[in-house]
């Protein structure tokens, strides 16, 4: 292997979990494995071209923040729709005998990407301004640290309970167990160690750079901005709630990339250890039929990228042994 992919940053896969089944992103390559109730594996590859590489403003420090995160629910969704298609599918067949009709796949167009904005917005809304209506109920000076506090609390609250609600759903507990395996797969490629069930499964469960630890920075962060921001009345305080989430975002990315990058640092160990304990409420152990699946996926993507980057420096080679580019 070439200097140049070893020394390719792991940081660069991120994942998901889907119904029976994980998704493992590169910064070319989204690659999702999904399990069939006939317990065959079947993997999904799409090539991906950032928008970052497109506008290279976007790929500025704070912007590629907020591209980032609308990509990965964007390309998440995609991951689940592909997982739910595949893992229902024998069920479907089945439906077929019944009434003659061909099963129907989910799919994911304008219809499905507006509907999935709104639930978005509905969400943001919940979290950034409810919080911030009942700090106002409790008669709080509008800006002031007790405010701001207050306000904190009862996000913080109401992301807890909302945790706690999903980590009891029974249907919901095995997508939570495959989010344990994806993070014990991308531990293990990250410690360089053998990519086996029997290794993979000594890993933690909890990963600094997973979304709800993301979450938690945000929530951080909407503390610290909205604290040094003006009292300008109620209407004006409200509307930054919602105008700032970009700005929150942005931060929060770099933040999660600077804690990965530096992940060794004692100050880094504090700083993502809320996130990790969020984390036993969002992962369950896996099952090794469920590491096999991660396995394979953090597999399939670590071998497009050293693919591509050798293809990569095989045309670097090339435009080095051409003569007539020597000669510019």
């Amino acid at each position: 292997m070439s200097d140049n992919l070893k020394k390719e940053p792991s940081l660069a896969f991120g994942g998901q979990a889907l119904i029976e089944g994980v998704m493992i992103r590169s910064q070319r390559h989204m690659v999702a494995c999904v399990r069939k109730p006939n317990k065959e594996i079947v993997t999904d590859i799409k090539q991906l071209t950032p928008y970052s590489e497109k506008h290279k403003i976007l790929g500025l420090p704070f912007f590629r923040g907020i591209v980032n995160m609308a990509e990965s629910l964007y390309l998440g969704i995609k991951g689940l729709m592909f997982s739910a298609n595949t893992a229902l599918e024998d069920e479907n067949l089945k439906g077929e005998g019944v009434d003659d009709k061909p099963a129907e796949k989910i799919t994911f167009g304008i219809g499905e990407i507006a509907l999935l904005a709104v639930g978005v917005v509905g969400i943001m809304a919940v979290f950034f301004l409810v919080p911030f209506l009942l700090s106002t109920w409790l008669g709080l000076p509008a800006g002031s640290v007790a405010f701001n506090l207050a306000e904190a609390i009862i996000r913080l609250a109401m992301f807890v309970t909302y945790l706690s609600v999903i980590s009891l759903w029974g249907e919901y507990k095995r997508v939570l167990m495959y989010h344990g395996a994806e993070h014990k797969a991308i531990h293990a490629h990250e410690a360089g160690a053998p990519m086996d069930i029997e290794h993979v499964r000594c890993f933690s469960r909890l990963h600094p750079r997973c979304g709800t630890s993301f979450l938690f920075i945000v929530l951080i962060i909407s503390i610290v901005l909205f604290t040094i921001m003006p009292n300008m009345g109620f209407a004006i305080n409200l509307s930054y709630r919602w105008l700032l989430i970009p700005v929150i975002a942005g931060i929060s990315y770099e933040l999660l990339r600077l804690s990965g990058k530096y992940k060794d640092s004692p100050i880094t160990k504090v700083l993502v250890s809320p996130g990790l304990a969020f984390q036993r409420l969002t992962t369950k152990e896996p099952t090794d039929d469920m590491l096999e699946v991660s396995i394979k996926a953090v597999t399939e993507v670590n071998k497009l990228m050293c693919s591509t980057l050798q293809e990569k420096n095989k045309h670097v080679l090339n435009q080095g042994q051409n003569p007539n580019l020597n000669a510019l």
